[in-house]
């Protein structure tokens, strides 16, 4: 026998690609894959562990379940974070025609996997969701707060996925390769929620299909859902309704803007107030806060996969997000002004046409001065994979 056959015949080609991301699940890793092995014990599969660079020990837990047993492959991601783009990351890296996404925290039945198979294996739907609002379904020990910030978000939700899904929020799903293939190129990459950005990006009608499943409790682990996490779901959103008009990362930047203006106002107020500066000294005290807290609120929120760290990082891009700002302000005076002046615009107008032009300038320059992305190594660009 030749080499080509040889490696032919030992050559792993999975019919089904298990993903799953993962950050700082040491508990967990190891309950699922065994979970997952036993729904899909027979058939060809693979489970690919995405790991946005953990350090809980979740990478070496992983690579010991590699070294064990076959069909388990390690994504380390660094300096990428993100649920969304782990996973699509994921589905990037192999050829199985059929996929599942499965969270690792054991919350989501892996029981029903085989039932959504079968659907996508039968030609009868693109995409099945595992759903915890259809009949069957449930959310377990969720509060009735918690039921409703997700009845809210679903309902939501159903403005941009061009379906009728019960339940867009979930994280749970399989999907073909060719609906993957037919989205992947649109998904915007926020957030938390691949589901509702694979169906929003579909160049074509998906065919969907639901089964019920009731959802767990986290047994280990802390949850990973948080007020940065909301954000990242409304920005989702609007970049769906509207970013193909206006980009959701500036919306954001706008916003924050906005915020920071009132700060201002509120700084000047209150030194002005306090009789503790004259206006001029005021003002720039205010400025100088709106900046920071600008800087500060945009490096968490807008910039959150960009975040600069480190004392070193932190004051090179303030230093740099003040001085761009600077520019901004003087580019939004001159422009008002010229338009005032010599244009006969209305205040009003001219002076929204120069804060216009000082946020286009400001988001422009600081994404590529402050928060361009930094070139990596090529150890941590290239991702490394474990497995066998």
């Amino acid at each position: 026998m030749d080499v080509s056959s040889q490696n032919a015949k030992s050559h792993f080609a999975p019919l089904i690609s298990v993903i799953i991301p993962t950050f700082n699940e040491v508990a967990n890793v190891s309950k699922i894959a065994a979970a997952i092995g036993i729904a899909l014990k027979g058939r060809d599969h693979e489970i690919v562990f995405v790991d946005d660079d953990s350090f809980d020990g979740t990478r070496t837990e992983i690579a010991k379940l590699a070294a064990a047993l076959p069909g388990i492959r390690l994504i380390h991601r660094i300096g990428r974070r993100g649920l969304s783009t782990a996973v699509t990351e994921g589905m990037l890296s192999t050829t199985a025609p059929f996929m599942v996404v499965i969270d690792a925290d054991l919350q989501h039945d892996e029981s029903i996997i085989p039932e959504m198979l079968s659907v996508l294996e039968t030609n009868a739907a693109d995409l099945v969701v595992g759903s915890r609002y259809i009949e069957g379904g449930g959310l377990g020990s969720w509060d009735q707060r918690r039921a409703q910030i997700s009845a809210l978000a679903t309902w939501l939700a159903k403005m941009v996925t061009k379906s009728d899904l019960s339940d867009p929020m979930s994280g749970f799903f399989a999907i073909t390769r060719s609906a993957f293939d037919n989205s992947v190129r649109d998904l915007s990459g926020q957030g938390y929620k691949i589901l509702l950005d694979i169906c929003a990006s579909s160049k074509s009608p998906l065919r969907i299909q639901e089964v019920a499943y009731q959802f767990r409790t986290r047994q280990a682990g802390e949850s990973k859902l948080d007020a940065l996490v909301t954000w990242e779901y409304l920005m989702l959103l609007a970049d769906k309704l509207v970013g193909h008009i206006i980009p959701a990362r500036f919306i954001s930047f706008s916003l924050i803007g906005g915020l920071g203006v009132f700060v201002h106002m509120v700084v000047l107020s209150a030194l002005l107030a306090a009789g503790l500066l004259g206006f001029v000294a005021a003002q720039g005290v205010a400025t100088f806060t709106a900046m920071v807290f600008n800087f500060f609120v945009n490096n968490t929120l807008t910039y959150r996969d960009r975040r600069l760290r480190g004392v070193r990082e932190v004051i090179f891009g303030l230093f740099s997000f003040m001085l761009v700002c600077s520019v901004g302000a003087f580019a939004n005076v001159g422009i008002a002004n010229y338009l005032f002046a010599n244009s006969h615009y209305r205040w009003w107008s001219a002076g929204l046409a120069g804060i216009l032009v000082g946020a286009v300038w400001n988001y422009a320059a600081t994404s590529v001065f402050t928060w361009r992305v930094r070139k990596r190594r090529s150890g941590a660009a290239n991702a490394p994979s474990v497995g066998r």
